[in-house]
């Protein structure tokens, strides 16, 4: 079914007090200089129940005036990004609010929702930012059945995933009439100062040619992985905690991508391949830092380089044992080396480093949004049916996200077509989640 959204109206919609003088200058950090020049989506589907929600035009009217409330509290978003000296100006001139007509049903749009479409509920093209000086946009999007959806851009330039869905359960709390607000910590300045970073260009990790599948991995699923190619990382790191289920999944999909790029170039084209799981340094702190901490306050772990293996149970096991290590290396010592201007990444040292000048190097990064609370932004008319937030704009990439029972992970997957035609065809990728065909939600597959 090909989705039609159409949008309606537009306005902008201003902080509902003025932002005080002495707060006008926002500064970024260094985190965020190196962040990505896009934008973060976030949408989140909602059921029509006629007993709870009143019309539309009335739900519009009460998103508005509390978009326009917590405003006030995240004053930056509501102002426009300075690029040349890497501030925002807290002007109050507002963001753009956008409504949409939808061609279906929500019922059916979940049936089988595509990843690639789900741009259409955005207020603006996610990877439309170099250059541009909004931060935050939103967009209410309505279905045949009085459904809803309501979408959410913010510039990666001031917001990590950690406090993009900060904002949205704030704004939730504050439609919902609650009067006990957590206020955002904007410090990430002071922690990580501006620094020279003239010779990065992380613009040049935007890609429109790749697509996005999202696959379904079941909590039996993912310990079913645990357990098969598991215990060679677990017998070798003594006193070590059982591996995560993200951890689980993220080596078994990179053993794949691996296995995978090595059928398309062939056995002897050898290459390195690195993984790059971004990791929120908040609770790395000593004493952490609070959660509602706002920023870039992330680091990227990398793991490799590795030489792909025909023996997918030795990848397995040692792409999940050295991501493990690395992820288990960001702790307190390291997050005080990135505050006085160490590196942000590296590649480790291993046995394959040495030939970094003779292979070619490819990337598979990670993203997990398990246990953020997506599924508590219930605006006044119960939880969301649905959520959906993954970068669409880069290629080799993995982003988790929990399932609303909380138990399962989707994965959205971006590469190339190519690439993505052998990851829907190889067994192995497939076998997990064929023992489960049925099991869940029509719409999960």
């Amino acid at each position: 079914m090909k989705v039609e959204v159409e949008v309606i109206s537009k306005e902008i919609i201003t902080p509902s007090s003025p932002t005080p003088a002495h707060l006008r200058h926002y500064q970024l950090s260094s985190f965020d200089q190196l962040a990505p020049p896009v934008y973060n989506p976030l949408v989140l589907f909602y059921e029509f129940n006629d007993k709870t929600a009143p019309n539309i035009t009335e739900i519009s009217s009460h998103l508005k005036k509390s978009l326009a409330e917590v405003l006030t509290v995240f004053y930056p978003l509501a102002g426009r990004i300075k690029h040349d000296d890497w501030h925002v100006d807290c002007n109050d001139e507002g963001i753009p609010y956008l409504e949409a007509h939808v061609n279906c049903k929500l019922s059916d749009f979940l049936k089988n929702p595509i990843p690639d479409q789900l741009s259409k509920f955005m207020p603006f093209e996610l990877d439309d930012h170099i250059g541009k000086e909004l931060v935050l946009g939103v967009q209410l999007s309505i279905f045949e059945c009085g459904g809803f959806a309501i979408g959410q851009c913010i510039s990666h330039r001031l917001a990590d995933a950690s406090s993009y869905f900060m904002f949205s359960k704030t704004w939730a709390a504050i439609a919902r009439g609650e009067s006990n607000i957590e206020h955002p910590d904007f410090l990430s300045a002071t922690r990580f100062p501006l620094k020279d970073v003239m010779a990065y260009d992380p613009s040049t990790e935007i890609s429109r040619n790749k697509v996005t599948k999202r696959f379904l991995f079941s909590a039996s699923m993912i310990e079913a992985l645990t357990a098969k190619y598991g215990e060679s990382a677990v017998g070798l790191e003594e006193n070590r905690k059982r591996p995560s289920r993200v951890d689980a999944l993220t080596a078994f999909i990179w053993s794949r991508y691996m296995a995978n790029t090595n059928k398309i170039t062939g056995p002897h084209d050898e290459k390195l391949y690195i993984a790059v799981h971004a990791v929120n340094l908040r609770p790395r702190f000593d004493p952490p830092l609070p959660q509602h901490s706002f920023g870039n306050i992330y680091r990227a772990a990398t793991t490799g380089p590795l030489l792909s293996t025909g023996d997918a149970c030795s990848a397995y096991g040692r792409a999940m044992r050295e991501l493990r290590e690395e992820i288990h290396k960001i702790d307190n010592d390291c997050v005080k080396g990135l505050q006085q201007g160490a590196e942000q990444s590296g590649l480790p040292f291993n046995e394959n480093t040495g030939r970094l000048t003779e292979l070619e190097l490819v990337k598979l990064g990670f993203s997990s949004y398990c246990r953020f609370p997506v599924y508590d932004n219930d605006f006044g008319w119960g939880r969301p049916a649905w959520v959906f937030s993954t970068p669409l704009t880069f290629k080799n990439v993995a982003t988790f996200m929990d399932t609303k029972e909380g138990d399962g992970i989707e994965v959205y997957i971006s590469l190339e077509e190519q690439l993505m035609a052998k990851f829907e065809t190889d067994a192995e990728f497939l076998a997990p989640m064929c023992l489960q065909a049925g099991a869940e939600e029509p719409f999960g597959c």
